[in-house]
């Protein structure tokens, strides 16, 4: 049977991916592919929710006072989505390549509610690891087969993803995801927070408002928090509205102060300062 890193290179081939890098979106909705061709220095980055399936190279997570490894062989389960640091070492002067896969909200109820299984209802971190078991390497191969056309990824590319989900789900880290369909944990209370935030990251964040959202005390609100997050909420909110700054400057060539502003700085020189010390450049030096 063909490897999932055979699959992968097969993949980046057929997509002329070798001379570029980052996250690609495929055919298929929810589903990008994430190429590397070197190395890469520790720095932060937001990682989204999902699931990310490792076929060549590895990477170190770094958050709070933890650092998850995970390369080949390893999948993440992500939650919520998170500002992290990352490290990422090719081997063999070989490029990274993974797969990276958007959980949707209805189908993880469906799945959930099919299986008919008790959902924990204790709060989980957002980022766990697992290692990918046959069944599930196996779904990622038929997956990248399927995207290389155009029908296929239209009939077959759906139920693939359902297969891979449903693999998650049952899998060692399976709760990660499954907290979030239930209604009254602390942990998807957490996510719906988390998405509201997201939603609306530019706008005045007040911590009493946020736990009465989460119909929560403060003070369970703030430690939920940052069991799932790792960080607290004014933190968490800083580390995200960087990270857009960033994409504002360098993606869509915004000015810094625009920049700043758009993303919720009432104070330029406070912004200059904390982008400075968040990626340890100033965001002239980003362009």
């Amino acid at each position: 049977m063909k490897s999932l890193a055979k699959s992968m290179q097969e993949y980046a081939i057929s997509n002329d991916l070798r001379s570029r890098e980052g996250v690609f979106q495929t055919k298929l909705d929810g589903v990008s592919f994430y190429y590397a061709p070197t190395s890469s220095p520790r720095r932060p980055l937001l990682y989204q929710s999902g699931i990310i399936i490792m076929g060549q190279g590895s990477k170190r997570i770094h958050f709070a006072e933890n650092a998850v490894s995970y390369g080949v062989g390893d999948y993440l389960v992500i939650g919520v989505p998170l500002p992290l640091e990352c490290e990422a070492f090719n081997d063999n002067d070989e490029p990274l390549l993974s797969l990276c896969v958007d959980v949707d909200l209805p189908l993880l109820n469906k799945l959930v509610d099919q299986l008919n299984v008790t959902i924990p209802k204790t709060s989980a971190r957002g980022l766990q690891k697992a290692q990918v078991t046959d069944e599930l390497s196996d779904a990622c191969i038929r997956l990248l087969t399927c995207l290389q056309d155009e029908a296929e990824t239209k009939i077959l590319g759906p139920d693939l993803v359902k297969e891979i989900v449903y693999r998650v789900l049952i899998g060692p880290q399976g709760n990660t995801l499954m907290g979030l369909v239930s209604q009254d944990s602390h942990y998807a209370r957490i996510a719906k927070v988390l998405n509201r935030l997201h939603g609306n990251f530019s706008s005045p964040v007040n911590v009493d408002e946020l736990a009465q959202d989460a119909n929560m005390s403060v003070s369970a609100f703030h430690r939920a928090f940052k069991e799932v997050t790792c960080e607290s909420p004014m933190q968490y909110v800083k580390k995200v509205r960087l990270d857009k700054a960033k994409e504002l400057i360098t993606i869509e060539g915004k000015r810094a102060s625009e920049a700043a502003n758009l993303v919720g700085y009432s104070s330029q020189s406070q912004f200059f300062r904390e982008f400075k010390r968040h990626f340890q450049l100033s965001p002239s030096q980003m362009t």
